[in-house]
């Protein structure tokens, strides 16, 4: 496959106005272009944006093309088997060059069109028609971080901070203000020299003439541009208040809870960690899993060490609001998400969801469920579903979706997560 480098100077700005233009005119076959790329990608690297590959039929434009005009009848060099006239029977079974460029065989095909996407524009066309819920109730922490923010002007400071209008227009001013005394001064030694030449006064003529030289050589000797006149732009830092979010993860840990769908809520956690990335500056992780009791730890553990017993679901609540009222009670917006594959019993998913409505589910900006199902086409609920189900019908701050196999968690994740249209 060729590739073409781009060696142009860029000292315009072209080549980013092309590339924006390029992005908007195309913008839906790169995103379909970047959704392919979820199933094909490592986790780890699926932000780090990267070549994204577009069929050059979808970037293909109409040209015209300089040509003979009028009936040509001819015939190509190397051919033994017809002569002017001769009629060319129709291929059978619809042969020619009119199949798709992309099917194999011996004939040339076409590559795709590649294009180089950074991690800031593979993230906005990743999460481009996705939206945080009651994301304007945003809340701020305390303020740990600094802007450095235009403060007028200083007479001390580095070149690369020298305001050339300013210090132009403060010499300007020093230089009006010095040779306008000294033009005064000068008018009236003129008036004086000329009533001394009149009156034949030589002595008193030629001491206005030497007064007058002294002053044109002190308006010769001002400076255009002099220390006093320079201005600097003058920067302090300001503190600036950090969005700044918390995400609890919460995962069933039980036998039930195999590899696979370990790997499915592993997928879940990383595309809402990357969201929530793009929304605050400052995003802090909680892993708790939870048999039949619930502990925190950290993501190694949380994903890959072996657990057995039963499933106990409001251990893991009641540890996370434990956890939101002790480290994480003001300035912080919280977010929680679930995954189970809803095996509990007994009483345990009636009292998760009384507990969830009553105690967790006030502070927190957005909960999410998924439940990791073989078939998630299967009607029959489980216990937990059922009991969630009610549960989301009262709350616009508690969604819950279902999954089966990695190519249903994107689709999954843009539905709970997508833009509410406003009327």
């Amino acid at each position: 496959m060729a590739h073409l480098i781009d060696r142009r100077l860029n000292d315009r700005g072209k080549n980013s106005s092309n590339r924006e233009r390029f992005l908007r005119r195309y913008k839906t076959q790169v995103q379909d272009a970047v959704r392919r790329m979820v199933g094909e990608r490592k986790l780890s690297d699926l932000e780090q944006g990267g070549e994204v590959r577009v069929p050059r039929k979808d970037v293909s434009e109409p040209a015209f093309n300089y040509g003979r005009v009028g009936d040509r009848e001819h015939v190509l060099p190397g051919n033994r088997e017809y002569v002017t006239g001769d009629r060319i029977p129709r291929p059978e079974g619809g042969g020619g060059n009119g199949g798709d460029a992309s099917e194999g065989g011996d004939s040339e095909t076409q590559d795709d069109f590649v294009f180089h996407l950074s991690r800031e524009e593979f993230m906005q066309i990743f999460f481009d028609d996705l939206e945080l819920p009651r994301l304007a109730r945003t809340e701020f922490g305390p303020s740990n971080s600094f802007k450095s923010i235009r403060h007028g002007f200083s007479k001390t400071g580095v070149p690369a901070n020298l305001a050339v209008v300013r210090t132009m227009t403060q010499a300007l001013a020093r230089r009006f203000a010095l040779t306008g005394a000294l033009a005064r001064q000068a008018l009236g030694l003129h008036e004086e020299f000329a009533l001394a030449t009149a009156c034949g006064h030589a002595e008193t003529a030629a001491r206005v003439h030497a007064e007058l030289d002294r002053l044109e050589r002190r308006q010769d000797a001002i400076p255009f541009l002099d220390d006093p006149d320079l201005r600097f732009r003058n920067r302090v830092w300001r503190p600036e208040p950090i969005a700044k979010a918390v995400m609890f993860c919460l995962m069933d840990v039980s036998a039930s809870m195999d590899e696979t769908k370990k790997d499915l809520a592993k997928r879940f956690y990383a595309l809402l960690y990357m969201f929530l990335t793009r929304k605050y500056e400052q995003v802090d992780l909680v892993f708790i899993r939870h048999t039949d009791d619930a502990e925190e730890v950290d993501e190694e553990t949380f994903f890959h060490d072996q657990r057995s017993g039963g499933t106990v679901v409001y251990s893991a609540l009641e540890l996370a609001d434990k956890i939101r009222s002790e480290r994480y009670a003001t300035g912080w917006n919280v977010y929680a998400a679930q995954a189970s594959d809803g095996d509990a019993f007994g009483a345990d998913p009636a009292r998760s969801a009384r507990f969830l409505r009553e105690k967790l589910l006030p502070p927190l900006r957005y909960y999410t469920y998924l439940e990791l199902v073989p078939d998630a086409s299967d009607p029959r609920p489980s216990t937990l579903w059922a009991e969630y189900e009610r549960l989301a019908q009262e709350t616009k701050t508690f969604a819950m979706k279902r999954a089966s196999g990695r190519e249903q968690i994107y689709p999954v994740f843009r539905e709970l997560f997508r833009k509410e249209a406003h009327a």
